[in-house]
């Protein structure tokens, strides 16, 4: 009996420890990581020329995890724990911002797991703490909203791992900026029902603790939604007092986040992302069998995927509560309006529609810039929610043992779409055979779960005493349903393949340091081992500096790609364009030599180089005669014009060593016969200094990026930085010796964690006055 009282007790928290620990099991009894290193090691330079590490890959649809989310999470934490803030990354595009690329997360306060676990481990906790998350909060808030005890917790679970959160559950970032929005919900609920300030303080922490997780455009989704949320409830109940109370509680959350998003809009500013209003991953029509059938089209776990970007497309909330979300559309009742109407606006928005032609049209920052259809997830949310009702009002009609207009309109539309669904996969409408059979296939277990929930509902209507188990029946399919969808596509992988040794890596800390290195990795090396390199793939990259890559490529400083940009090897100027970028170490897989990708060593006469490392997979080479990182220079020209510096740049007669171009006049004689000296003493993250030795006045030229917010300071003293050579830096230093500091004290970081610290004073003002309030009430 005690057994039973206490299961009756915490029935809800044991089904979702229960239903985590199925999901987690593979981390904590079999020692394995949600990480992709199985990919990592297989496709990923340089594992994936030593042929130990080879073997099979279960997701290789993850690859932004290797090459930007893991190593900048990388670099967060080591900055942090060494007591300073990662603003700046030195190891990317010759230098780049790190805080305000956004997706690198320095200020999630989840962060904090990293200071207690081992790294690997701590990535493992974040991962999996996101369903859960999701889950408890979701089950909150539809209690908050008067949701039965069995219905929130089947919505919980169909949030808990609904397409966009399972597809990006190893990104650490899109689900976490998602899963607090009903956590915020609840937080709205509860202040409208009780008026207690410290739901206000929850809405408040909620807004950045999404917009801090590292992924604005998924934040900015969640942020309207809640000021929708809240405006709706105040047309509901015509209470003004409670929508500007919340309205400010989100004015104060938003403040706290400042010190993240002031500086990605200044990096977004400076990114080619900022000029790309267009139409891209929008969702075709045909895709919508995939709300019923995930994987109808294919999956690329299993290799079949035919058809779509899986993750990117993905609004799959289990077959079982998106035929109850119809339900309490067909019932439409007063609660279900504001999640019905927001369901249906996200898939305008994720489809190719005119709404999303306006949208686009209207030039709106990220949200006309970024993907479409990651609004999708507002779907996803909304027929969880209104599976929960639907839930509920079907568990009224059979308590009543009444066979209702709805309930009749209800089950011949449910069985029509299976129907319809059939009908094109058996006579093969708009399929090959081969399309055919996978469709086939992957229907027949959103099949079986449409007929065993049917068959569940149809017990419960015959016989009343089956009534009570209905909702444990339905929570325990659609756990199965969303467990078995989330384990298909989550890796789970040994922790030893997570960036393993080889003789390459063990190598890399010898050219670890300001020296600028180049191979054909990204950041997964560059960023992880701390290499300095040119090359990067980041969605708001430095603009100017893509157009400088360019200009080495084929002489016209154009715009780079849309997310990254590589070392032209083959270009008009690469030559020229390998010395101005200063590197001095290749890293260079000996199979490929010869090949148009690899580092163009025919254009160098063969004395440059010298080997340094050889283990028969990779060879690095030092160029011995390389542009020093920083040199000392009073032989300058000044052109404003961009097409004419990059001409004189790359001109034969022009001395990349002793000669720079400004687009300012620096003040100073010009005297091209004297060189003083210039050594790099310190090279941090956000500072760099150098000792300069000269007889007159002379500029100081740095091969790291220009970008506003660096200051320079000559003895203390705070002097100009001047843009050199198109976009590095270039800064004036008088005659004798002296000591040159580059910081990155970017204002918009500044007033950020000021406006932050109002945010805090707000906050604890509202929370303050708001018990005074109900201490006089009471």
């Amino acid at each position: 009996m005690k057994i039973l009282s206490f299961t009756r007790k915490y029935f809800v928290i044991i089904i979702f420890l229960l239903i985590w620990a199925v999901f987690s099991f593979p981390f904590f009894f079999q020692g394995k990581v949600p990480y992709p290193s199985d990919y990592l090691v297989n496709h990923f330079s340089p594992w994936s020329s030593y042929e130990k590490y080879w073997g099979p890959v279960k997701n290789d649809a993850m690859p932004d995890i290797l090459g930007q989310i893991y190593p900048w999470r990388h670099l967060s934490i080591e900055a942090l724990k060494n007591g300073e803030i990662a603003l700046w990354n030195p190891y990317s595009f010759s230098g780049t911002t790190h805080l305000a690329n956004y997706q690198s997360a320095v200020l999630f306060p989840l962060n904090f797991l990293f200071f207690l676990l081992s790294f690997v481990n701590a990535w493992s906790i974040l991962v999996l703490l996101q369903p859960l998350l999701a889950g408890i909060f979701t089950y909150l808030f539809l209690r908050a909203i008067k949701v039965s005890r069995e219905g929130s917790l089947l919505g919980a679970v169909s949030f808990m791992f609904c397409g966009f959160i399972t597809t990006w559950l190893e990104y650490t970032t899109l689900g976490y900026a998602i899963l607090f929005l009903p956590l915020a919900l609840f937080g709205v609920e509860k202040y409208k029902e009780e008026r207690n300030p410290i739901y206000l303080a929850l809405i408040s922490f909620s807004v950045p603790l999404s917009f801090l997780s590292g992924h604005f455009q998924t934040s900015l989704y969640f942020l309207i939604f809640v000021i929708a949320y809240m405006f709706y409830s105040h047309i509901k109940n015509r209470d003004i007092s409670f929508f500007l109370m919340s309205f400010f509680s989100v004015v104060f959350g938003l403040m706290l986040s400042m010190p993240q998003i002031l500086p990605s809009i200044e990096a977004y500013s400076y990114s080619l992302r900022s000029e790309l209003f267009q139409k891209i991953e929008t969702i075709p029509f045909n895709y919508l069998p995939t709300f019923v059938a995930p994987d109808f089209f294919g999956n690329p776990v299993t290799r079949n995927a035919w058809l779509g970007h899986y993750a990117e497309w993905n609004a799959y909330a289990g077959i079982i509560p998106f035929f109850l979300a119809i339900f309490a559309l067909i019932k439409g009742k007063r609660e279900i309006v504001f999640f019905a109407g927001a369901s249906v606006i996200s898939v305008l928005l994720a489809f190719d529609t005119p709404l999303l032609d306006l949208l686009v049209n209207l030039r709106i920052p990220v949200l006309s810039t970024a993907a479409a259809s990651r609004i999708i997830v507002i779907f996803s949310f909304s027929v969880a929610i209104l599976a929960a009702f639907g839930f509920d009002e079907i568990s009224k009609q059979l308590k009543a043992r009444k066979l209702s207009k709805e309930l009749i309109i209800w089950a011949v539309l449910s069985l029509s779409i299976m129907v319809i669904l059939w009908v094109i996969v058996l006579f093969g409408i708009g399929l090959n055979p081969d399309h055919k059979l996978i469709a086939r296939n992957n229907m027949i277990l959103p099949t079986l779960l449409f007929l065993s929930g049917a068959f569940v509902i149809g017990l419960s209507f015959l016989n009343k005493r089956l009534l009570a188990l209905l909702g444990i029946a339905l929570i325990l399919l659609v756990s199965f349903d969303m467990l078995r969808f989330a384990r298909k596509w989550v890796p789970f992988e040994p922790k030893i393949l997570v960036h393993p040794k080889v003789a390459i890596t063990d190598f890399y800390p010898k050219i670890s340091s300001f020296e600028r290195v180049h191979g054909n990795f990204g950041a997964e090396n560059t960023v992880y081992y701390r290499l300095a390199g040119v090359e990067g793939y980041d969605a708001i990259y430095i603009k100017r500096y893509g157009e400088f890559l360019s200009a080495i490529d084929s002489g016209i400083p154009a715009p780079g790609p849309r997310s990254g940009v590589v070392l032209p090897k083959q270009g008009k100027h690469s030559a020229k364009g390998l010395d101005l970028l200063g590197i001095k170490f290749v890293v260079h897989k000996v199979s490929d030599d010869g090949k148009g990708w690899s580092y163009p060593f025919h254009l160098f006469p063969d004395n440059k180089f010298e080997e340094i490392f050889d283990d028969g997979v990779y060879r690095v080479f030092e160029i011995k005669d390389h542009v020093p990182r920083v040199f000392l220079t009073s032989d300058f020209i000044v052109e404003a014009d961009d097409q004419k510096i990059i001409d004189t740049l790359f001109l034969e007669s022009f001395d990349r060593t002793r000669e720079i171009i400004l687009e300012e006049d620096p003040k100073i004689a010009k005297a091209s016969n004297k060189i003083g000296s210039a050594k790099i003493i310190r090279y941090g993250l956000n500072n760099v200094s150098v000792e300069t030795e000269n007889d007159v006045p002379s500029l100081l030229f740095l091969s790291d990026v220009w970008y506003p917010g660096w200051i320079a300071k000559v003895d203390g003293k705070e002097s100009k930085i001047y843009r050199a050579d198109y976009t590095f830096r270039a800064v004036v230093v008088p005659a004798g010796k002296h000591k040159v500091e580059f910081i990155y004290s970017p204002d918009s970081f500044k007033y950020g964690v000021l406006l932050a610290i109002a945010g805090v004073i707000g906050i604890l003002s509202m929370l303050y006055f708001g018990r005074l309030k109900n201490y006089g009430r009471n």
